[in-house]
């Protein structure tokens, strides 16, 4: 079901696939072997691409930050890279406007 198509007075997760999962596939258990991580963050990543709300997920996890697990079909470590990214771009676009602002006045 489309994000659009959703009753809009359900949340989001209502309709999340991990819902039906186990959670323990989204979030790594204490000292997970890195080979064991892995494998488990892609299995979740299989999960998150046939979820009809990943991007609300993913929108989530990036607001709150989440700092743990799998959310929207990225691990923590995926969701800084596009909070950084999302920060740098942020400031190109801000020093932009300055800049045409100073150039007109």
């Amino acid at each position: 079901m489309a994000a659009r198509d959703r009753d809009q007075d359900a949340p989001w997760h209502t309709e999340a696939v991990c819902r039906r999962d186990e959670a323990g596939l989204f979030f790594a258990p204490s000292k997970e072997p890195t080979a064991a991580r892995l494998s488990r963050e892609e299995a979740a990543k299989r999960v998150c691409a046939r979820c009809p709300v990943m991007v609300e997920c993913r929108e989530h996890a990036l607001l709150q930050p989440e700092p743990y697990g799998v959310w929207g079909g990225l691990t923590a470590a995926e969701r800084r890279v596009v909070l950084a990214r999302r920060r740098r771009r942020e400031m190109e676009l801000k020093k932009a406007r300055q800049n045409r602002i100073a150039a007109a006045g």
